[in-house]
């Protein structure tokens, strides 16, 4: 299963979010969910990191897990990346909920 954790402030903005194990939908390499969820995930990181330039922390593993965080408070154009990736994941739970968990959390700092 594919566990997307997305950490969000106090006001509802995404400030970080984490993907971790694959679907186990398809052979490794041909398997769609884990390409759909990865797709969302790193063009969120590219958005964030090339085209708005923000601050982050992030970490890919060899094993495809990825973790960001936001260094900075996030703002309207971080959130409408964040929000946009998490739709798309949202949209992928719904048709394959046996493969795929989104948890939202509360950030306790900032």
């Amino acid at each position: 299963m594919i566990e997307v954790e997305i950490k969000e402030e106090r006001d509802g903005r995404i400030s970080a979010f984490s993907v971790h194990g694959h679907s186990g939908t398809a052979p490794k390499g041909r398997d769609i969910v884990c390409a759909g969820v990865s797709a969302l995930a790193q063009t969120a990181l590219l958005g964030l990191g090339r085209h708005l330039h923000r601050d982050i922390d992030f970490h890919i593993d060899p094993s495809g897990d990825l973790r960001l965080k936001l260094r900075e408070a996030p703002d309207e154009l971080s959130e409408a990346i964040l929000r946009t990736m998490r739709l798309g994941i949202a949209e992928i739970e719904r048709a394959y909920p046996d493969a795929v968990r989104v948890r939202i959390t509360k950030e306790s700092g900032r």
